[in-house]
């Protein structure tokens, strides 16, 4: 009970994420009592037993399904009738989300990160703002965020990206966000977004493909956000927030990113320039060139 207490702890306070299944109802013969728990985390750590065996894998897979749509629910297997154990009582366990405060990196401390830091601690994430601009990165600006004076590629150390972090690049330079999504989306994270048009999109990926082999781009949105046609640093900002939150319950909603684009294809295999494949349908192109 104790060694599930301490690693449920540990995930709130390190702002992971989880599942638990509690045992609340027993009758006949069973292998665990009232109470016992079992806690899975989203890296794959367990912690705890609700009774091992057939029970256990059928816990265990619902407690995976929680954790990927982030829904209560109460189980109730006959041990000898559903699963074919030889105890032959029945049980009920409720499984549970179990979710810490999420931590949202963002490089940059401009007037896209102004708004959105705000917006996302208000959605409850613990917002780190990372820049070395001190005139900009100030704890009047960003109160209750943990700041870091530092170009993004000098806090690595620093943030020590974990599994379940949200990070967003959005420096006032190109260059700085072409060096931060090189170095940070090899290393752990949930989700990285990137700002930018499709054009800049495509340039950045081009120019990191010629020099060598693209980093992981599966949880890579770039451009940032959801398509809901803003344009002002608030209204980016809700973008960008609305789809951390969309990601976050696990919703569909229409993302801007780029990279599972085929144009982008053809212009790593220098078939298209950024601008011309950027350019082919205009339609589908972010209309602003979004900076800091």
């Amino acid at each position: 009970m104790r060694d599930v207490t301490r690693a449920q702890l540990r995930l709130l306070d390190e702002g992971g994420r989880g599942a638990l299944a509690t045992v609340i109802r027993t009758t006949g013969s069973v292998p665990q009592v009232v109470g016992a728990r079992l806690l899975l985390t989203s890296t794959g750590e367990r912690v705890g037993t609700v009774g091992g065996g057939a029970i256990e894998e059928d816990v265990l897979a619902e407690l995976r399904a929680c954790l990927v749509d982030g829904k209560p629910r109460v189980i109730r297997r006959d041990l000898g009738g559903d699963l074919g154990m030889c105890c032959g009582g029945r049980m009920e366990v409720f499984v549970e989300p179990i979710e810490g405060r999420p931590r949202l990196v963002i490089f940059g401390a401009g007037h896209v990160a102004l708004p959105t830091a705000s917006f996302a601690r208000a959605c409850g994430f613990d917002v780190w703002v990372v820049d070395d601009r001190e005139e900009l990165n100030t704890e009047t600006r960003f109160p209750d965020c943990t700041r870091v004076l530092a170009e993004p590629t000098a806090a690595v150390a620093r943030v020590a990206p974990r599994d379940d972090d949200w990070l967003f690049v959005v420096t006032h330079d190109h260059a700085l966000d072409e060096e931060a999504l090189d170095v940070f989306a090899r290393l752990p994270h949930r989700y990285l977004g990137l700002i930018g048009s499709r054009r800049k999109i495509f340039r950045i990926l081009h120019r990191l493909h010629v020099r060598g082999p693209l980093p992981p781009l599966d949880r890579v949105y770039a451009p940032v956000g959801l398509d809901l046609g803003a344009v002002t640093p608030e209204e980016i900002a809700i973008s960008v927030t609305a789809e951390l939150v969309a990601l976050r319950h696990g919703r569909p909603a229409r993302h801007l990113r780029a990279v599972d684009d085929p144009r982008l294809r053809r212009v790593l295999d220098g078939e298209l320039t950024a601008e011309a494949a950027a350019a082919l349908d205009a339609a589908s192109v972010d209309p602003t060139n979004r900076s800091t």
